[in-house]
């Protein structure tokens, strides 16, 4: 039972560890992130949201407040980011990318729907 609980306070922290981190990237990187937005043409005005939302679910996951709902939100995001940016599939690096958030999005989906079956 210690385990169990250790093991899923390290995977919460690790998983709330992406998120934070890269709120506070867009944060100091705030022009080269832009950047990146306006010629994927998604709108200057979701930064602020994605960054709010990066903190807040991050936050709400290591914690394990609303977890249910912080990891369903962060999941979807994490689809809406592999679809808006990382479609290039002639790249290596966009296909490993866009592996790699519809992996993190699927370990979302676990921890949500686990959250459900324990009512947490």
């Amino acid at each position: 039972m210690v385990l169990a609980k250790a093991m899923d306070f390290a995977g919460r922290f690790l998983i709330a560890a992406l998120f934070l981190l890269a709120a506070a990237n867009k944060f100091v990187n705030t022009d080269a992130i832009l950047h990146h937005m306006n010629v994927q043409h998604v709108p200057d005005y979701l930064l602020p949201l994605v960054v709010v939302l990066e903190v807040c679910a991050g936050l709400a996951i290591l914690i394990g407040w609303q977890l249910r709902w912080a990891a369903l939100a962060l999941a979807a995001f994490c689809v809406a980011t592999a679809v808006l940016f990382h479609m290039d599939f002639s790249q290596p690096v966009e296909r490993t990318m866009f592996a790699k958030d519809l992996a993190i999005a699927g370990g979302l989906l676990i921890l949500s729907a686990t959250a459900f079956t324990n009512r947490r």
